[in-house]
């Protein structure tokens, strides 16, 4: 399953969050897959899709980063073509 992590830096600095990163973890447990992100002009939000069949990994993974001055909003998400092949039939209709 696929989910949008929304991380929220505190006070906008994702330094923190960063220097983690330079240390080359992600502190990705096993069942867990970082796909890509993308991160606001101004810092304060980092957009984060990932993949996940238990959800108990994905809120390990959030708890591996108490501390570093960021929260995590976990919002699942459809693909478009997957959410395409549930809307077609409905396309058809009057």
């Amino acid at each position: 399953m696929l989910f949008m992590v929304i991380e929220h830096f505190k006070d906008n600095d994702m330094l923190p969050v960063y220097r983690q990163l330079r240390s080359g973890s992600r502190k990705l447990p096993a069942g867990l897959k970082y796909i890509d992100s993308w991160v606001e002009p101004n810092f304060s939000r980092c957009f984060q899709l990932m993949d996940c069949d238990d959800l108990r990994v994905l809120q390990q993974w959030v708890l591996e980063w108490q501390g570093c001055g960021m929260t995590a909003e976990l919002v699942p998400v459809v693909g478009s073509q997957d959410t395409q092949s549930v809307v077609a039939p409905f396309l058809e209709k009057t």
